[in-house]
């Protein structure tokens, strides 16, 4: 019987933030930078048929958080949203908090409960070598996986040095 040999190294790492990214701004302005400015110097390639750009977003989670208290500011229940959007998580939180028949059920007054939202982002991105790559964003962590060459968690790591909210 044949042996599977090993053809190649692929690598992940983790940056741990010292705090949280802030808020979804925060969040959707260091994301969107990536997408928009390439600081990792990708390039876009085919594959398939299909043309990719050289960085694009794969996979997007927000989830929207919201408990309710009662008159002594006490939680007695909470609520939480999960969107693949933005858009959809901004939305749904205010749909969330305006939900009489949630508020009622719960007994309490709704309040969102920002500092426990989670907020996830993958971009996948081409290097010029040929190795396509993960960075995925999280609001306490900056994953990057499945490439091989130690070149691309160079670039990667000396960009997230000059964002300040990725220290």
């Amino acid at each position: 019987m044949a042996d599977f040999v090993q053809s190649n190294e692929t690598k992940s790492a983790v940056r741990k933030l010292t705090d949280p990214i802030a808020d979804i701004a925060t969040f959707n302005t260091i994301v969107q930078s990536v997408v928009t400015s390439n600081p990792f110097a990708c390039v876009a390639y085919m594959t398939a048929g299909v043309n990719h750009p050289a960085v694009e977003k794969t996979k997007e989670t927000y989830v929207a958080k919201v408990i309710y208290q009662d008159s002594d500011a006490k939680t007695i229940g909470n609520e939480a949203g999960k969107f693949n959007t933005m858009a959809g998580f901004t939305a749904g939180a205010t749909a969330i908090l305006g939900n009489a028949a949630l508020t009622a059920a719960h007994g309490g007054t709704p309040a969102r409960d920002s500092d426990n939202e989670t907020f996830s982002a993958t971009l996948k991105c081409h290097d010029p070598n040929g190795e396509l790559y993960s960075v995925t964003f999280s609001r306490d962590q900056v994953t990057l996986t499945s490439y091989s060459d130690d070149a691309i968690r160079t670039k990667v790591e000396t960009w997230a040095d000059s964002v300040a909210a990725l220290a």
